[in-house]
């Protein structure tokens, strides 16, 4: 049963990628068209112009068309040297028409339409703005700024959980890239400073932005803007200080989380909307307070309190039930539905409970 759950869910996700892509395909290539619109138009002014023209001598010259239509039609087939529906005209100015035009064509749409397919066939000679196109089609996602070490092992977390990212990343040569690429999420190569850079990775129809860089002072210039960007945005942001990130809580309600290395998942936790408090080290192990709601699928519904703590090694310190709370519920006591339930444990304990809820 919970193989086949799994594969519907892996059905699932795959069916959502492969809409993205279509959705990324098709912006982009509406991008490419408004990129080479002029040279669309100017050769459609050559055709409409050069066939008024043609109709306009060919009466004055004593070989009249039918119609305005016609002449533009005739125009429109010796450009891509189609014969046309009538003999070869007899005055040298008319016969001038017949091999300019395929000229003209080439110089002014050949080269647009090749460059425009090479550039549509060939994504990866403009991956940023490929990358800008696949972001687009985001709605409710999570904005990562950062593939370091922490940034980097809170997308593949996330990705996990089945959350839609996208990635802006300054240094385009690190190796994350490639990787996180690989997984479908677009990673944009820009500075997370710039607006435009924010833009691209659609942040005003994001949710969450996480910080992930090094530098403190940066990480809040970016959490500024974005929240500048987008008023209901929620910040999750890497800070060093301690007494810096607490002060970000109160004055500004962002959730400032531990630089450190593990506590990836609980920066995913917190960025994909679970309340997780800060960790806290006990013996050189890190331990974090969850609060999770169980849903309707989750795995952990109609288990016991015991297989819980026993399967995910944490411990259950609270229990909310039909509005009423219990402290240290007994082992025997039955999950349901819509209970929370606040779980002590590691960050890898906690990702993993989060993953079963999901």
């Amino acid at each position: 049963m919970l193989k086949n759950k799994e594969r519907k869910k892996a059905v699932t996700v795959s069916s959502k990628h492969r809409w993205r892509h279509l959705l990324a395909s098709t912006r982009d290539t509406l991008i490419l068209l408004r990129e080479f619109r002029s040279a669309v138009l100017l050769f459609s002014i050559a055709i409409v112009g050069g066939g008024i023209l043609y109709n306009f001598l060919s009466t004055m010259l004593g070989e009249p068309l039918d119609s305005l239509a016609e002449s533009i039609y005739i125009l429109l087939t010796i450009t891509f040297l189609q014969p046309p529906n009538r003999n070869f005209p007899h005055h040298i100015i008319l016969q001038l028409f017949h091999f300019l035009m395929p000229i003209v064509g080439l110089v002014l749409l050949a080269q647009g339409l090749a460059d425009f397919g090479s550039l549509l066939f060939n994504r990866r000679s403009r991956s940023k703005e490929w990358e800008m196109a696949v972001a687009s089609t985001l709605k409710n996602h999570i904005v990562l700024v950062g593939l370091g070490h922490l940034g980097y092992r809170v997308a593949t977390k996330l990705h996990e959980m089945n959350e839609n990212i996208a990635v802006i990343e300054f240094n385009a040569k690190v190796d994350a890239v490639t990787v996180i690429r690989e997984l479908g999420i677009p990673v944009i190569h820009d500075d997370a400073t710039r607006p435009a850079a924010l833009e691209a990775a659609n942040i005003k129809d994001a949710r969450t932005i996480i910080m992930a860089s090094q530098n403190d002072a940066v990480n809040l210039q970016i959490a500024l803007k974005a929240r500048n960007m987008n008023p209901n945005i929620q910040v999750v942001v890497r800070i060093f200080d301690e007494d810096f990130a607490h002060a970000l809580q109160e004055q500004f309600g962002f959730i400032a989380l531990s630089a450190t290395e593990m506590a990836a998942p609980v920066f995913a936790a917190a960025a994909s909307g679970v309340d997780v408090t800060h960790p806290i080290s006990i013996d050189g192990q890190l331990l974090s307070l969850a609060r999770i709601t169980i849903k309707e699928n989750s795995k952990l519904a109609a288990k016991t309190v015991g297989f819980v703590e026993d399967n995910y090694r944490l411990n259950i310190v609270l229990l909310r039930h039909d509005q009423k709370s219990e402290m240290h519920p007994t082992d025997k006591f039955i999950v349901q539905v819509g209970d929370t339930i606040a779980a002590l444990g590691g960050p890898e304990q906690l990702r993993k409970l989060i993953l079963a809820n999901e």
